[in-house]
């Protein structure tokens, strides 16, 4: 592997890194907002500039590649002096309010205000600002484009990494923003409601509408857990706030075979944990009503049921419909039972659907 030097640090890098690539993997801060390891880099933000030993100015550390025996400099006074003037256009071009920010706390852009000393009230700079609606009509998305900073993260996301193709920039300059499609709502667009764009959008510009006013992000405990609505295994977290989930996120940074992606279901469809018509307990009818059971007695009547029917019809009479919220033990349980004691094939899993 070869070697650059960042902040006086011995740093390696792998054939293609991008200086950013070799900092962070080093533990070496250096800011980015429009910046993410799963999207291709394209310097929107600037954030990232450090200074190079031999070059002119401050280079884009997250557009530069590598390279052996390179000498940069990511932390002194001219650097921060540029990372705040860049916030401070950001800030003016966009509008934020963190107190009812539903982002406020786990916002990209804040903990950078917070860090380099940017007060958003006190903005030097007066730039053209159009005041646009905000999109409410997804039934699990709401945009902001008044809080968007043009770091076009989700438009990567939903073009290169869900290959959605969604989402795209419209207009030009100042008035350019974020569109679905051609400028259409976002109900009215093709958007399936994945939330790719939710989930590496680093301000309050694209949230969700499910978990409004249940709390802030730090109120929230984060419980990992397996996606239980297909056999892929995604990985999640549930969110949970008095004994009760109330949001779904999925880190980009957690093993696991989605890598940090979710579907629609996976991300928005966790309604029915605390739905007051779940049933929580088995249901025996009789004469017309019925009445609360116990598992064991529920599941001897089904026992005595299914021999029944194999006794009186044979066993092609009965058939199996396995679920894709069981676990590939439980499918290979159901196949067993249906054909080793039933003595049937009639099996099918709502996975091949």
């Amino acid at each position: 592997m070869a070697m650059l030097k960042v902040d006086g640090k011995n740093v390696e890098f792998r054939d293609g890194d991008t200086i950013l690539d070799a900092a962070r993997r080093a533990g070496v801060y250096i800011p980015a907002l429009c910046h993410h390891r799963r999207l291709e880099p394209i310097g929107a933000c600037r954030l990232c500039i450090v200074q190079v030993e031999g070059r002119r100015g401050l280079v884009s550390s997250c557009t530069t590649p590598a390279e052996n025996g390179m000498v940069v400099c990511s932390d002194n006074e001219l650097i921060h002096d540029t990372r705040r003037m860049l916030l401070h256009l950001l800030l003016a071009e966009s509008e934020h309010n963190c107190l009812v920010c539903p982002a406020n706390g786990d916002c990209e852009l804040q903990d950078l205000c917070l860090r380099y000393q940017v007060d958003p009230l006190e903005n030097p700079f007066s730039l053209p600002r159009t005041r646009r609606e905000i999109d409410d009509s997804s039934p699990a998305i709401r945009r902001d484009p008044n809080k968007c900073v043009k770091c076009y993260r989700c438009v990567r996301a939903c073009n290169d990494t869900v290959v959605n193709e969604v989402l795209g920039i419209g207009m030009r300059g100042f008035d350019s923003k974020i569109i679905c499609d051609n400028d259409l709502p976002m109900r009215q667009s093709s958007c399936v409601s994945c939330g790719e764009c939710v989930s590496v959008c680093p301000t309050g510009a694209l949230t969700e509408k499910l978990p409004d006013f249940v709390g802030r992000s730090w109120e929230l405990k984060k419980v990992r857990t397996t996606c239980p609505y297909c056999g892929v295994g995604c990985q999640i977290e549930l969110n949970v706030k008095g004994g009760k989930v109330v949001k779904v996120t999925s880190r980009h940074g957690i093993p696991g075979p989605n890598i940090g992606s979710l579907c629609v279901k996976g991300r928005f469809g966790y309604g029915f944990i605390h739905h007051p018509d779940r049933l929580k307990t088995p249901l025996i009818k009789e004469n017309g009503e019925f009445r609360e059971a116990s598992w064991d007695e529920a599941i001897g009547l089904v026992a005595d049921r299914f021999t029944q029917i194999k006794k009186e019809h044979g066993p092609d009479a009965l058939a199996a419909f396995a679920s894709a919220r069981g676990m590939n033990e439980d499918t290979y349980l159901m196949n067993r039972l249906v054909r080793a004691v039933i003595g049937t094939n009639n099996l099918d899993h709502c996975a091949r659907l």
